[in-house]
């Protein structure tokens, strides 16, 4: 009986972590869809506005759904208005530095920089009370070796305009997930989500109409790689992360989403033909060493305790609120 339990937790676990790694699979490859986007003639705050429009709609069936037929609460929570238009403005800054950024650099850099959000979102957490441990300092100081090595290819010590851009991104998304996570538990994880979406959509909207001119021509051709991001990137993918992060344990978790970056740079490859020096991809490999150190130490030092393991964490134990990965939330 308790072996029959086991094996049937075993096969539970492994098919949510296979679609944790679809969805990590379809956002890494996201990036060579918003630079396609791009070469089609759409500017960064329209790519946006579109991408997120659209992928604000998708996921009103989901919330119809929820609605209808998931477990009703006695007490529903009301939706954080200001938390979540909050959420909408750092999505909308760190969205709009990364579609800008993808203009001068390859989707393996936007990847694998990107993905450097993991670590700042415990560095930032120490404003708010939260230790910092040997593995922070250690993840960030192997992070930066790896940035240099992926980013700094002159005598200077400047990174390159589009990876410094991207950098800017990581550090926003990282606020953004923190504000997320102070109203995910404040309402519905993807109501929350529709929300921030529909403002992010409307403020690129109207950098767009300020800054950008655009065509229904630009338009048509570009609308492949537009719903792609829209649809794939923030409507199912967002599901996915909605559904699996429940059931993942957080060790295994933190790898599957932190391969995003790898498939990334795999696409980039596979379709724009994009290559890497053997210099960067060392490079590439230390950054995602520096982030793994980040996730799974902590989690390592913890692993007999068993209160947390139904979420992934990116933050080190807190002062006092616990900060981590939107539980059942979040866009890349």
């Amino acid at each position: 009986m308790f072996l029959s339990e086991a094996v049937s937790h075993k096969t539970s676990s492994l098919k949510y972590e296979l679609l944790l790694l679809l969805m990590s699979m379809i956002w890494g490859s996201t990036f060579v869809a918003q630079q396609i986007g791009m070469e089609k003639g759409l500017g960064p705050m329209t790519f946006n506005a579109l991408r997120f429009t659209l992928g604000c709609l998708s996921l009103v069936p989901v919330i119809a759904w929820r609605c209808r037929y998931a477990r009703v609460e006695t007490e529903k929570p009301q939706l954080p208005v200001w938390g979540s238009l909050a959420a909408g403005l750092f999505l909308f800054a760190a969205a709009g530095f990364q579609q800008v950024g993808l203009q001068y650099t390859s989707s393996a850099n936007a990847g694998f920089i990107t993905g450097l959000y993991l670590v700042f979102v415990p560095l930032i957490g120490m404003l708010f009370g939260h230790r910092a441990t040997w593995s922070l300092w250690a993840g960030i100081v192997v992070s930066l070796v790896g940035l240099y090595l992926l980013s700094v290819t002159g005598s200077t010590l400047a990174i390159s305009n589009g990876d410094g851009l991207i950098l800017i991104c990581a550090v926003l998304w990282a606020c953004q997930i923190l504000v997320i996570d102070h109203v995910a538990g404040k309402g519905d994880p993807v109501q929350i989500a529709c929300l921030q979406f529909a403002f992010c959509a409307a403020l690129s909207l109207a950098s767009a109409l300020c800054f950008e001119s655009c065509t229904v021509e630009q338009v048509r051709a570009g609308a492949g790689a537009v719903a792609y991001a829209g649809i794939m990137s923030v409507g199912i993918a967002f599901t996915l992360q909605v559904i699996c992060q429940k059931h993942c344990p957080p060790g295994p978790a933190a790898v599957i989403m932190s391969m995003e970056t790898v498939f990334a740079a795999l696409t980039g490859y596979l379709v724009l033909n994009q290559t890497l020096t053997p210099r960067a991809l060392f490079g590439c490999g230390l950054i995602l060493c520096g982030i793994l150190i980040v996730q799974l130490v902590p989690m390592l030092r913890e692993r007999g305790d068993k209160s947390g393991c139904n979420s992934v964490s990116l933050l080190p134990k807190p002062l006092p609120p616990n900060h981590q990965r939107p539980r059942e939330n979040e866009e890349h």
